[in-house]
């Protein structure tokens, strides 16, 4: 890892640690957003563009939908479903019209629907943290810490196209119709449904690599609750501590991994504003939703079942499996 990564990684540490230890001082769980820790990583530590949204417009993208979210919870007469229907179908709109590729944007409208948060803390904390997280870019990249990222258009394209966007409609509602209906709702936590539609809908590299997008989400839920329930919970560790020892972790895991995943950052902060009581579940939801977000992904949209066995190889099997399998290549012989 070189120094100006290391110095990155510090900086988003700091950043976390703001949010979370705001949200403590205060007492208002509302300020704490998950999905912003996503963001700083995607935004400051990530070495490629990850979205396709200029820094004014993310920060009206993202207050504009939390604040739809709230709207939601305080007005809407209809179940927790239809409210995560309307939310999803609004983000989409939204991306659609923007023609960005912010996908966060469905968590912090989808947020408050899954939590029943209708305080206006919420949006006021989404929109300061995005705009500290656009100006810490904008400060890292002219003091040469980050180099200035392009879009490349041959690279990483994203779907726009309403009928794609309908299919995830569709498939969004059949998955979260038993959690939903059951209450039980971190099956599918809003992270899960961005990378949901991440896999789905970009030509990135993270749509080739199932297995370990899944690995690493997985180890997010289970370190995030972890560290909550035992160093917050059962030993009284302040959340601020709490927090920063866990996105050391967590970001140890990202480059052990070798390919940081940003929606992965989220799973791992979700413990912290869910009942304490069902935090000890939270793995385990986070797993079987997962799960099922990633099979619709590859199965109903890339359709991983007409793919080469080797694409199959590289997708499903772990690389020091796969080295193994892998027969040597033949040395060429030398012409005589």
């Amino acid at each position: 890892m070189n120094t100006l990564k290391l110095l990155r990684y510090f900086f988003a540490l700091i950043m976390i640690g703001v949010m979370v230890g705001a949200s403590e001082w205060l007492g208002q769980k509302e300020i704490l957003f998950p999905e912003m820790a996503a963001l700083v990583l995607g935004l400051w530590v990530i070495d490629k563009k990850i979205w396709t949204v200029s820094r004014p417009m993310l920060v009206v993208l993202m207050t504009v939908c939390a604040f739809f979210g709230i709207f939601l919870v305080r007005y809407s007469p209809f179940p927790v479903l239809i409210n995560i229907a309307i939310s999803f179908a609004f983000t989409s709109l939204c991306l659609i019209v923007s023609q960005s590729t912010l996908i966060p944007i469905t968590s912090a409208a989808m947020l408050p629907v899954l939590l029943g948060t209708d305080s206006l803390v919420y949006p006021a904390s989404v929109f300061t943290m995005s705009l500290l997280v656009v100006s810490g870019q904008w400060l890292l990249e002219k003091n040469k810490l980050r180099h200035i990222i392009t879009s490349d258009k041959k690279k990483g394209s994203f779907r726009h196209n309403p009928k794609h966007w309908a299919r995830l409609f569709f498939w969004l509602v059949i998955i979260a119709a038993i959690p939903a209906s059951t209450g039980n709702l971190y099956f599918i936590v809003p992270p899960l449904v961005v990378m949901f539609i991440e896999v789905s809908s970009s030509s990135s590299g993270v749509r080739n690599r199932p297995l370990q997008v899944y690995t690493v989400v997985i180890m997010s839920a289970i370190l995030g609750t972890l560290f909550q329930y035992y160093l917050h919970t059962i030993l009284g560790l302040p959340e601020v501590y709490t927090a920063l020892l866990l996105f050391l972790c967590i970001f140890l895991l990202f480059e052990m991994a070798g390919k940081p995943f940003a929606p992965a950052c989220a799973i791992a902060l979700v413990p912290m504003i869910i009942p304490q009581e069902k935090v000890p579940y939270y793995p385990f939801q986070v797993a079987v939703g997962a799960g099922i977000f990633l099979f619709t992904a590859m199965f109903f949209f890339l359709k991983c079942y007409r793919w080469k066995r080797e694409h199959l190889l590289v997708c499903f099997v772990p690389q020091f499996i796969r080295s193994r399998m892998e027969r040597p290549k033949r040395k060429e012989r030398k012409p005589e």
